[in-house]
Protein backbone atom coordinates (compact mmCIF):
# COMPACT_ATOMS: atom_id res chain seq x y z
CA UNK A 1 0.00 0.00 0.00
CA UNK A 2 1.49 3.53 -1.28
CA UNK A 3 0.58 6.31 0.99
CA UNK A 4 -0.92 9.61 -0.89
CA UNK A 5 1.38 12.69 0.30
CA UNK A 6 0.33 15.99 0.80
CA UNK A 7 0.32 19.06 -1.44
CA UNK A 8 3.73 20.23 -2.36
CA UNK A 9 6.08 21.82 -4.47
CA UNK A 10 6.83 20.77 -8.01
CA UNK A 11 10.40 20.61 -8.05
CA UNK A 12 10.15 21.82 -11.67
CA UNK A 13 7.98 24.65 -11.88
CA UNK A 14 7.44 25.22 -8.66
CA UNK A 15 3.52 25.11 -8.81
CA UNK A 16 1.81 23.19 -5.82
CA UNK A 17 0.13 19.81 -6.94
CA UNK A 18 -1.16 16.94 -5.54
CA UNK A 19 1.11 14.10 -5.47
CA UNK A 20 -0.20 10.48 -6.61
CA UNK A 21 2.52 9.02 -4.55
CA UNK A 22 4.43 9.67 -1.86
CA UNK A 23 7.37 9.73 -3.42
CA UNK A 24 6.54 12.08 -6.30
CA UNK A 25 8.86 15.30 -6.40
CA UNK A 26 7.13 16.75 -9.58
CA UNK A 27 3.62 17.31 -11.05
CA UNK A 28 4.73 16.11 -14.62
CA UNK A 29 6.81 14.50 -17.38
CA UNK A 30 8.10 18.18 -18.96
CA UNK A 31 9.02 18.84 -15.56
CA UNK A 32 10.63 15.86 -13.94
CA UNK A 33 13.03 16.49 -17.23
CA UNK A 34 13.72 20.04 -16.15
CA UNK A 35 14.37 19.45 -12.28
CA UNK A 36 16.15 15.93 -13.17
CA UNK A 37 19.52 17.05 -13.58
CA UNK A 38 19.04 19.32 -10.70
CA UNK A 39 18.01 16.86 -8.31
CA UNK A 40 20.38 13.84 -9.74
CA UNK A 41 23.23 16.40 -8.82
CA UNK A 42 21.94 17.40 -5.28
CA UNK A 43 21.97 13.58 -4.87
CA UNK A 44 25.73 13.44 -6.10
CA UNK A 45 26.53 16.37 -3.87
CA UNK A 46 24.87 14.28 -0.91
CA UNK A 47 26.65 11.19 -1.42
CA UNK A 48 30.35 12.78 -1.79
CA UNK A 49 29.47 14.60 1.18
CA UNK A 50 28.16 11.52 3.03
CA UNK A 51 31.56 9.76 1.65
CA UNK A 52 33.84 12.58 2.88
CA UNK A 53 32.04 12.23 6.25
CA UNK A 54 32.86 8.37 6.24
CA UNK A 55 36.33 8.59 5.21
CA UNK A 56 37.21 11.69 7.99
CA UNK A 57 35.57 9.52 10.65
CA UNK A 58 38.56 6.12 9.23
CA UNK A 59 40.54 8.71 9.29
CA UNK A 60 40.85 9.45 13.44
CA UNK A 61 42.90 8.52 15.81
CA UNK A 62 42.30 6.78 19.14
CA UNK A 63 42.94 10.55 20.24
CA UNK A 64 40.54 12.10 18.07
CA UNK A 65 37.42 10.00 19.86
CA UNK A 66 38.98 10.32 23.11
CA UNK A 67 38.50 14.30 22.44
CA UNK A 68 34.96 13.42 20.92
CA UNK A 69 33.83 11.47 24.06
CA UNK A 70 35.04 13.61 26.72
CA UNK A 71 33.32 16.46 24.63
CA UNK A 72 30.00 14.67 25.15
CA UNK A 73 30.63 13.58 28.23
CA UNK A 74 31.50 17.14 29.50
CA UNK A 75 28.36 18.51 27.52
CA UNK A 76 26.29 16.04 29.40
CA UNK A 77 27.56 17.14 32.82
CA UNK A 78 26.56 21.07 31.99
CA UNK A 79 23.16 19.91 30.87
CA UNK A 80 22.47 17.73 33.76
CA UNK A 81 23.51 20.04 36.19
CA UNK A 82 22.03 22.86 34.47
CA UNK A 83 20.85 25.41 37.10
CA UNK A 84 22.71 24.18 39.79
CA UNK A 85 25.14 26.74 41.49
CA UNK A 86 29.15 26.11 40.97
CA UNK A 87 29.90 22.78 42.83
CA UNK A 88 33.20 24.61 44.53
CA UNK A 89 32.33 28.38 44.82
CA UNK A 90 28.63 28.35 44.98
CA UNK A 91 27.77 31.09 42.51
CA UNK A 92 24.79 31.07 40.57
CA UNK A 93 24.51 31.52 36.94
CA UNK A 94 23.64 35.51 37.30
CA UNK A 95 26.79 35.76 39.25
CA UNK A 96 29.16 33.73 37.33
CA UNK A 97 27.89 35.40 33.24
CA UNK A 98 28.50 38.62 35.04
CA UNK A 99 32.23 37.71 35.09
CA UNK A 100 32.89 35.30 32.31
CA UNK A 101 34.85 36.00 28.75
CA UNK A 102 34.32 33.28 26.22
CA UNK A 103 31.91 31.06 28.31
CA UNK A 104 30.88 30.64 31.56
CA UNK A 105 30.74 26.76 32.57
CA UNK A 106 33.02 23.60 32.73
CA UNK A 107 32.47 19.96 33.25
CA UNK A 108 35.03 19.96 36.28
CA UNK A 109 36.69 16.69 37.57
CA UNK A 110 36.90 16.02 41.05
CA UNK A 111 39.71 13.44 40.21
CA UNK A 112 41.36 14.80 37.60
CA UNK A 113 41.72 13.38 34.09
CA UNK A 114 45.27 13.37 34.46
CA UNK A 115 45.57 11.63 38.00
CA UNK A 116 42.75 9.46 37.57
CA UNK A 117 41.88 8.47 33.90
CA UNK A 118 40.10 5.64 34.62
CA UNK A 119 37.34 7.75 36.23
CA UNK A 120 36.95 10.43 33.36
CA UNK A 121 34.13 9.19 32.16
CA UNK A 122 32.15 8.16 35.47
CA UNK A 123 29.54 10.84 36.34
CA UNK A 124 29.86 10.68 40.38
CA UNK A 125 33.24 12.17 39.56
CA UNK A 126 31.90 15.30 37.12
CA UNK A 127 29.77 18.13 38.22
CA UNK A 128 28.89 21.47 36.64
CA UNK A 129 31.99 24.05 37.65
CA UNK A 130 32.20 27.57 36.38
CA UNK A 131 35.54 28.37 34.46
CA UNK A 132 37.05 30.91 37.20
CA UNK A 133 37.45 27.71 39.88
CA UNK A 134 38.29 24.92 37.26
CA UNK A 135 40.82 26.77 34.90
CA UNK A 136 42.68 29.75 37.04
CA UNK A 137 42.02 27.98 40.53
CA UNK A 138 43.15 24.61 39.44
CA UNK A 139 39.68 22.87 40.69
CA UNK A 140 39.52 24.49 44.19
CA UNK A 141 39.63 20.71 45.42
CA UNK A 142 39.35 21.14 48.64
CA UNK A 143 35.53 23.08 48.15
CA UNK A 144 34.74 21.01 45.94
CA UNK A 145 34.96 17.94 47.87
CA UNK A 146 32.95 19.66 50.61
CA UNK A 147 30.45 20.51 48.89
CA UNK A 148 30.73 16.80 46.61
CA UNK A 149 30.18 15.41 50.25
CA UNK A 150 26.61 17.45 50.24
CA UNK A 151 25.87 16.17 46.58
CA UNK A 152 26.68 12.57 46.90
CA UNK A 153 27.01 11.75 49.96
CA UNK A 154 30.10 10.85 52.00
CA UNK A 155 30.39 6.80 50.54
CA UNK A 156 30.17 8.19 47.47
CA UNK A 157 33.07 10.02 47.98
CA UNK A 158 35.03 7.34 49.43
CA UNK A 159 34.49 5.28 46.30
CA UNK A 160 35.83 7.94 44.24
CA UNK A 161 38.73 8.28 46.31
CA UNK A 162 39.31 4.78 46.85
CA UNK A 163 41.23 2.30 44.17
CA UNK A 164 40.05 2.00 40.40
CA UNK A 165 40.93 -0.30 38.04
CA UNK A 166 42.94 1.45 35.01
CA UNK A 167 40.69 1.11 31.79
CA UNK A 168 42.12 1.20 28.52
CA UNK A 169 38.87 2.22 25.97
CA UNK A 170 39.17 0.95 22.09
CA UNK A 171 38.05 3.13 19.95
CA UNK A 172 34.92 1.60 19.81
CA UNK A 173 34.46 2.25 23.29
CA UNK A 174 34.94 5.61 22.97
CA UNK A 175 32.54 6.12 20.09
CA UNK A 176 29.75 3.94 22.02
CA UNK A 177 30.59 6.70 25.11
CA UNK A 178 30.15 9.57 22.95
CA UNK A 179 26.61 8.06 21.59
CA UNK A 180 25.71 7.27 24.86
CA UNK A 181 25.87 10.44 26.55
CA UNK A 182 25.03 12.51 23.26
CA UNK A 183 21.73 10.84 23.76
CA UNK A 184 21.29 11.08 27.32
CA UNK A 185 22.19 14.30 27.19
CA UNK A 186 19.50 15.05 24.46
CA UNK A 187 16.63 13.30 26.73
CA UNK A 188 17.92 15.57 29.34
CA UNK A 189 17.55 19.05 26.93
CA UNK A 190 14.05 17.36 25.88
CA UNK A 191 12.97 16.73 29.59
CA UNK A 192 13.81 20.29 30.63
CA UNK A 193 11.68 21.87 27.70
CA UNK A 194 8.66 19.89 27.27
CA UNK A 195 8.04 19.57 31.18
Amino acid sequence: MTLKAKRRKCRGCREWFEPVLATQLVCSIPCAKLAGPALRDKKRAADKRKSVREAKQRLKTRGDHMRDAQKAFNAYIRERDQGKPCISCGRNDGEVRAQAVGGTWDCGHYRSVGASPELRFEPLNAHRQCKRCNRDMSGRVVDYRINLIERIGQSAVDWLEGPHEAKKYTIQDLIEIKLAFTKMKRELAKERADG
